[in-house]
C-alpha cells in the first residue's frame, strides 16, 4: 500500500528485455533506500513494482507482460524521469489517501491552463472508468494523489499546485501525455459489495 505522497524523482537507469516482458534499473535519486530490501515495494509512477535487486542509489525490478499492456511503464525510455514513493509503514503519515499501486487503466492529459500559481488538468479516461471518479473524490495520477474538482463524463479535472509540479513528473506534462490512473479503493470496493448483494 502506498500514500500517493511521491517522495522523489528517479530515472530510468535501463531496461533490458527478458523476452517477452522487462527488467528495469532505476535510480532512486533522492529515494532513501537505506531501510528497503529485497522483495519490497516501491511504486513507480503509481506502478507497484518489486525489487529484485538494490543497493544505495538504485534498485531493479521484474516488469510482467500484464503490466506491460495495463500501464505507461513499457513505453518508459532510458533516462526518462519517474515519480517514486516506498510501500508505507504503520508510521508513515497518510497524506494523501490509500493506494494499492495496481493501475486501473491509462488515461490521457487532454489540457493544462493556468491559474493563478496552480495549473488546471482535465484528463480523459476510459468510459470503463469514469463511474468510479466523482466531484471531491480522490483519484490517483502516476502515483500523485489528488482530489476531482470536476468531472464531465468521461473526463476530469484536477488542480496541480506548484509544490507537485515541482516535485512530481507532472510538471513535464503535455496535452495527450498517457498517463497510469487507480480510482478510489472505496468505490471499487463499493461497487462489488452492491453486485454481490443481488
Amino acid at each position: 500500500m502506498f500514500t500517493g505522497i511521491i517522495q522523489a524523482l528517479g530515472k530510468i537507469e535501463s531496461r533490458e528485455d527478458m523476452g517477452g516482458d522487462y527488467r528495469l534499473t532505476i535510480d532512486s535519486g533522492e529515494l532513501d533506500l537505506s531501510a528497503a530490501g529485497l522483495g519490497d515495494s516501491i511504486a513507480v509512477n503509481g506502478v507497484c513494482l518489486t525489487a529484485t535487486a538494490l543497493d544505495a542509489r538504485r534498485f531493479t525490478a521484474d516488469v510482467s507482460r500484464e503490466t506491460l499492456e495495463l500501464t505507461t511503464i513499457g513505453s518508459l525510455q532510458d533516462g526518462a524521469l519517474v515519480n517514486l514513493e516506498p510501500a508505507l509503514t504503520l508510521s508513515t503519515p497518510l497524506g494523501g489517501h490509500l493506494v494499492s499501486g495496481h493501475i486501473d487503466g491509462v488515461g490521457k492529459l487532454v489540457s493544462l491552463t493556468p491559474e493563478a500559481r496552480s495549473t488546471r488538468m482535465v484528463f480523459e479516461v476510459p468510459r470503463s472508468l469514469r463511474r468510479y471518479i466523482v466531484r471531491k473524490g480522490s483519484i490517483c495520477i502516476d502515483g500523485t494523489s489528488l482530489t476531482v474538482n470536476e468531472v464531465d463524463g468521461e473526463k476530469f479535472g484536477v488542480n496541480i499546485v506548484p509544490h507537485t509540479l515541482e516535485r512530481t513528473i507532472m510538471g513535464s506534462y503535455a496535452p495527450e501525455t498517457r498517463v497510469n490512473i487507480e480510482v478510489d479503493l472505496v468505490a471499487r470496493y463499493l461497487e462489488k459489495l452492491v453486485q454481490d448483494r443481488d
